[in-house]
């Protein structure tokens, strides 16, 4: 079986797409999915670009990635510079990963009219850059920009462009479809005269600006490809790169290619979902694969049919890919993803009542504008609640929030609070930077002298959705908190047409989820050995 490496670029070229600000905490937690999904490579990010790409390639050597190794991101020395004085170059040198990927000109036309440099000091750019990052030890793949467009302009140049980088000690040579504007034709055919010119292996890097991102990726590997890169949910620039998750699931479901961990194909939704409650975006239900919609079926012959044999209209099973059947007006199936996501941990994996009761629950705060997907942590209190497994340590009274501006005076926040704790009737007041902020402040001044336990529970990161937009200023919002403690990142979810309760739920979550786990901890403690 044929191995196609994973190349995963969504902390760098899918952070480029309109709308999308990757914190240096989200690009974290993305690549802990990412590894943990089995990707080869992760791209990090442009080291010399932002300060934030910086923070990002110091804090990612903690990660302890098991599978994927993280890649820094630059491009062929400056002109007139030699390459150890280049900054660039040098900023991937800091980044201290294994694999730097530079992406250098392909297209004569960007050499002599973008860049000013003749077509011989291109390549010098290329050799030279290059040779000196595997001098210094690096693996480095080259990234040729406008391949397909440079090598139909000029067919001989285009390929003396990847023959310097090859014979400068590069490891692959990936071929960039950056227009996005080739046709398959053209890809598979360049993508074969490029294989046959170099002596190390090809890869295929592609946009979705003609909609045949996927269908190019596919191709080149037919072709002689065997590295794709790509990013999670086709994130990108203009039109969005090639999404990596149809990509994979068709190398592996239709193509029988080898690619990700063995048995982690199944993760795939899982994580597509997590990068879209990151990015704060709505997931596109229509997706290949991964989509909500992608194995939904309404009413008439085809529920009939797919209720006596489910492979009559779905091209796979659902479960291939972590996806999950749905017959639209009820829930028919979903029973063996709660199982799958947390009955072993529960002792509940065959106990079918149960399992219903929670995929009942489920289903019924979604339909209200919940997700899970990226809320692990209310998740499980929903599961714990349905088997009798949840503990409440406190009853809220009532809480209010007062804001407050004078003219054109800083705005000032009081959130004040009662809430009974056990026999203890318990009143706090806080002010914040906002309601949000305020609430937390006494809610936790409230909570910590009789579990102290939440000190250990810091907020990462707080975001906003609108979940019916037609509604307008009535519409429900959708809160995702984000938070670390002892038990690792996790994240909760409140819904609500007021933000503030909707925050106010995602809060007592983190502060619940925390407080059972720590409480089961010290029960274990002392059970006799």
């Amino acid at each position: 079986m044929k191995r196609i490496e994973i190349y995963d670029t969504t902390l760098r070229d899918g952070s480029q797409g309109e709308g999308i600000s990757f914190s240096v905490q989200d690009k974290l937690l993305i690549a802990r999915r990412l590894d943990e999904l089995g990707v080869d490579f992760i791209e990090g990010g442009y080291p010399l670009s932002n300060p934030k790409d910086e923070a990002f390639f110091r804090e990612a050597r903690t990660l302890g990635l098991k599978t994927s190794r993280l890649v820094a991101f630059g491009m062929t020395r400056r002109k007139g510079i030699k390459p150890q004085e280049d900054t660039g170059l040098n900023a991937l040198r800091d980044a201290e990963t294994e694999y730097v990927t530079v992406v250098g000109k392909t297209w004569d036309l960007h050499a002599t009219e973008v860049l000013g440099v003749t077509l011989q000091e291109n390549l010098d750019m290329i050799g030279e850059s290059v040779a000196y990052l595997t001098r210094l030890g690096r693996k480095v793949i080259y990234d040729a920009e406008h391949f397909f467009d440079g090598t139909a302009a000029n067919p001989e140049y285009g390929l003396k462009t990847l023959v310097a980088a090859a014979q400068a000690g590069a490891v692959l040579v990936c071929l960039c479809d950056t227009n996005g504007g080739s046709l398959p034709l053209r890809v598979a055919e360049f993508v074969k005269k490029a294989a046959e010119s170099v002596s190390v292996p090809v890869g295929i890097h592609t946009h979705n600006d003609s909609g045949l991102a996927v269908a190019n990726s596919l191709v080149a590997v037919r072709a002689g490809a065997v590295h794709v890169q790509g990013t999670i949910n086709g994130l990108g620039e203009r039109c969005g790169n090639v999404d990596i998750t149809t990509v994979i699931a068709n190398l592996r479901l239709k193509m029988e290619m080898d690619c990700l961990l063995p048995d982690s194909l199944h993760r795939l939704t899982e994580v597509s979902r997590f990068v879209y409650e990151i990015a704060n975006l709505n997931c596109l239900n229509n997706q290949p694969f991964v989509g909500a919609s992608a194995f939904a079926h309404k009413g008439g012959m085809h529920v009939h049919a797919v209720n006596k044999l489910s492979r009559s209209y779905e091209h796979i099973p659902p479960e291939a890919v972590g996806n999950s059947r749905r017959i639209l007006v009820s829930e028919l199936s979903g029973i063996s993803n709660i199982a799958a996501k947390a009955g072993r941990k529960f002792q509940i994996e065959n106990d079918r009542v149960a399992l219903k009761k929670v995929l009942d629950q489920i289903t019924a705060k979604e339909a209200a504008g919940y997700q899970f997907e990226a809320a692990e942590g209310s998740f499980e209190l929903v599961l714990r609640k349905q088997i009798g497994r949840y503990r409440k340590f406190f009853d809220l009274e009532s809480y209010h929030c007062a804001i407050s501006r004078s003219g054109d005076g800083p705005v000032s926040t009081v959130a004040t609070l009662k809430m009974r704790i056990g026999k203890h009737a318990v009143s706090e007041s806080a002010t914040g930077d906002g309601p949000v902020n305020a609430l937390d402040a006494a809610l936790r001044a409230a909570v910590l002298p009789h579990y102290p336990g939440i000190a250990k529970l810091h907020l990462l990161d707080y975001k906003v959705r609108v979940v019916n937009s037609s509604a307008e200023t009535a519409a429900k919002v959708r809160v995702v908190i984000e938070f670390r403690s002892p038990e690792g990142v996790f994240g909760t979810v409140g819904v609500s047409e007021n933000v503030i309760e909707a925050s106010w739920q995602a809060l007592v979550d983190g502060i619940e989820y925390r407080l059972i786990h720590e409480a089961e901890e010290l029960e274990k403690e002392k059970r006799p050995a």
